[in-house]
C-alpha cells in the first residue's frame, strides 16, 4: 500500500510507517496520512482530493484524531481494519472563479472595520430582508463542528448549514437540504469568499453574486 504522509512529517513517523510495511511515497498514493490537526487535514484534501485519508496525531489539539497511538492507527490501516466514509464538500462560483471546501464556504467582509450588506436566496427564494454583518458561513456536516459551531453553538449531521456572522439584527441559523442551491448577493461593501483555510479567495463587490451548493466531489475519510 502506497502511503503519503502530509504535513510537517518527521523521520520518526516515516520510519514507523516503513517498519509497519507501507511504501512511503511523495506522489500517486493509495492513502494519505494527515500528520497534524484539522487544518492540515483540510489542506491534504485540497491537494489530494478524493484519495482516502486518515489522521496521524502531531499534537494534542487534533479534535478528530483517534485516541489510539499512531503506531496502532497505522497497523490497522495496513491490515485493512477500517471503514471509509464519504462526506459531502461545498463548492462556490463567482466572477469566473470557483472554490471547494471540505468544511465550509465563507463569505466575509474584507475590511473588519466595515460590515457588508447582502441578500441570501435559497432555491431561488429570497430569505428575509437585507442582512448587515460580517458575512455568512455555509457548512457541511463534517465542518459543522468548526466555525459553524462557534457561531451557532450547534452542529448537525445531515444537510447544509447556514450561519450568519455578527449580524446587526438577529438572523437565525438554518440547516437546509443538501441539494439546495444558495445564492448570496452583495448589495453594499467589499467581501471575500474562501473555502476552509485555503489561500485562494474570490473578491466580491457591490452587485456581485456567488452561487454555493454541494460539490459533485466527495471526501473519503478513513475511520478506525
Amino acid at each position: 500500500m502506497k502511503l503519503l504522509i502530509y504535513g510537517s512529517s518527521s523521520e520518526k513517523v516515516v520510519s514507523l510507517a516503513k517498519k509497519i510495511g507501507f511504501n512511503v511515497v511523495k506522489k500517486n498514493p493509495d492513502v494519505v496520512a494527515s500528520f497534524g490537526g484539522d487544518g492540515t487535514f483540510m489542506l491534504a484534501e485540497k491537494d489530494f482530493p478524493e484519495i482516502p485519508k486518515f489522521y496521524i496525531k502531531n499534537s494534542c489539539v487534533c479534535k478528530k484524531c483517534s485516541c489510539l497511538s499512531n503506531e496502532e492507527v497505522l497497523k490497522r490501516i495496513k491490515n485493512n481494519k477500517y471503514i471509509t466514509e464519504e462526506h459531502i464538500k461545498i463548492s462556490a462560483k463567482a466572477n469566473k472563479k470557483s472554490i471547494c471546501g471540505l468544511n465550509e464556504i465563507i463569505v466575509h467582509n474584507k475590511d473588519p472595520r466595515k460590515a457588508i450588506r447582502y441578500e441570501i436566496f435559497i432555491n431561488g427564494e429570497k430569505i428575509g430582508k437585507e442582512i448587515i454583518g460580517d458575512g455568512v458561513v455555509i457548512a457541511s456536516p463534517y465542518g459543522s463542528t468548526g466555525y459553524y459551531r462557534s457561531i451557532t453553538d450547534s452542529f448537525f449531521e445531515v444537510g447544509i448549514g447556514v450561519a450568519f456572522n455578527n449580524s446587526t439584527e438577529q438572523s437565525d441559523h438554518m440547516v437546509i437540504k443538501e441539494d439546495s442551491k444558495i445564492k448570496i448577493k452583495i448589495t453594499r461593501g467589499v467581501a471575500v469568499a474562501y473555502a476552509d483555510n485555503h489561500s485562494e479567495e474570490i473578491k466580491l463587490g457591490n452587485g456581485d453574486e456567488i452561487f454555493i451548493e454541494k460539490s459533485s466531489a466527495t471526501a473519503k475519510i478513513i475511520k478506525i
